[in-house]
């Protein structure tokens, strides 16, 4: 799960919560805001400040993705490809 999501970034998130990117503007766990983009940076579930809510919605969709594509080098950006 570290390796796989970035840190959501747009002008209305609180700075002292860190957000997985989701798509189309929101996070993973569903706030939105206009202009989201995903940063350069992986977004951590096990940092202090990480959303929950996120942690919860990454932990559902890592544990149905796919074993066999799950190492370093099948980490894409899903909103990059868009």
């Amino acid at each position: 799960m570290e390796m796989r999501w970035e840190t959501a970034v747009a002008d209305g998130l609180p700075a002292s919560v860190s957000h997985a990117f989701g798509i189309f503007d929101r996070t993973l766990c569903g706030t939105q805001a206009g202009g989201m983009s995903p940063s350069d940076h992986w977004w951590l579930p096990q940092r202090e400040n990480a959303c929950g809510a996120c942690r919860k919605a990454a932990g559902v969709i890592d544990g149905r993705w796919p074993q066999a594509i799950r190492g370093d080098g099948a980490r894409v950006s899903v909103a990059r490809r868009l």
